[in-house]
């Protein structure tokens, strides 16, 4: 079992998705620390030409706040949807973009951590994603456990012989470390930007919602397998979910 974790963020970038879909498992880390100027409550979209934030705003925030205490603002979301109809009106999947926002904005819920991972189920279905999704904070004592240490009581406690992370982690896990825990450690590089670097979307890291006003679904689908695993050296490594 190959399994991954990140954050839960608002709509992100591509590579988060193809991260997501290399996995068996995926545990959106909810019980962690919110960090402010980071991508939980906004991302980037396409916006009178230029790139600009796309955000939910939260009620005040105290020190070391975690992002499953943390309640958001009543969203305007007539206004939201209206950004997306001024820049996004004329790409070729406006209408399918449109309808998978309307359902994420309208969602009921006003606890950050709980709408966030309505919108990611949501864009993982749309993307034909079957990852099963888990809450850290449902994973009783692991939020006592720290850094690593987390990940290798997550491993353990769902049988995963591998695990996943963000190439941006290749500083902060050694390969080595996880082999004495028994899991083999590999790092996912999205390869989309570089093979398609005339695409805005991919180009920029904009978010999801950018690349599903301007791609098919089927398109999106196709891309998620465009990465590559590598390990600590950046040399590649067989992907455990296509032995």
């Amino acid at each position: 079992m190959t399994i991954s974790a990140n954050q839960p963020y608002f709509m992100p970038y591509f590579p988060y998705w193809q991260l997501i879909y290399a996995s068996d498992v995926f545990f959106m880390c909810d019980d962690y620390a919110f960090i402010k100027g980071g991508w939980i409550n906004r991302n980037r979209i396409f916006c009178n030409g230029n790139v600009t934030y796309y955000r939910i705003d939260l009620e005040k925030l105290s020190f070391r706040k975690l992002i499953s205490d943390i309640q958001m603002v009543e969203l305007d979301i007539e206004k939201m949807l209206r950004t997306l109809q001024v820049n996004y009106r004329k790409m070729p999947h406006f209408q399918e973009g449109m309808s998978l926002m309307e359902r994420i904005l309208n969602h009921h819920e006003r606890n950050l951590a709980l709408f966030l991972r309505h919108s990611i189920e949501e864009v993982c279905n749309y993307l034909g994603i079957h990852t099963r999704l888990v809450r850290t904070s449902q994973i009783e004592g692991n939020d006592a456990l720290k850094g690593k240490e987390r990940i290798y009581d997550l491993c353990h406690r769902m049988g995963a012989t591998h695990y996943v992370n963000p190439i941006g982690g290749m500083k902060l896990y050694d390969s080595k470390e996880f082999e004495e825990q028994g899991i083999a450690l590999a790092f996912i590089h999205s390869n989309v930007a570089s093979h398609h670097p005339e695409d805005i979307t991919f180009a920029n890291g904009l978010s999801i919602v950018d690349a599903v006003m301007r791609h098919s679904r089927e398109e999106l689908h196709d891309l998620l397998d465009d990465y590559t695993l590598v390990d600590n050296e950046g040399k590649p490594v067989k992907s455990p979910l296509n032995i």
